[in-house]
């Protein structure tokens, strides 16, 4: 039964999440990996206080805000590219997602 490996990338850096995200699909392309995808995600925007002190009741600077920017692929099969792929180093600010669904053929059990 083959499994669907879905990777989620995330980043507030949407240059380097794209430029990732175009090394794996080309790396997926030359081995003949079926890769679909990539899907993005609407991007998110977050903020988040800061205080001055360390006493959450005192003064505060600005909320810091900043946008998370979000792509999803499934590899369908190669299972040895799906770990290598999940293995690798990626560069500071890239997180990854990763979910193994085995699917079973109609009337398998």
């Amino acid at each position: 039964m083959p499994f669907v490996t879905t990777l989620t990338l995330q980043s507030g850096d949407r240059d380097v999440l794209e430029r990732v995200v175009r090394d794996i699909k080309h790396r997926a392309e030359r081995k003949g990996v079926e890769l679909r995808g990539p899907h993005a995600e609407s991007p998110v925007d977050r903020s988040v206080p800061q205080a001055k002190r360390l006493d959450a009741s005192g003064q505060s600077f600005r909320h810091w805000a900043y946008t998370v920017y979000e792509r999803r692929m499934e590899i369908v099969g190669h299972d040895d590219f799906a770990r290598d792929v999940a293995g690798q180093a990626f560069p500071d600010g890239i997180h990854l997602d990763v979910d193994i669904e085995r699917i079973s053929a109609p009337g398998s059990r």
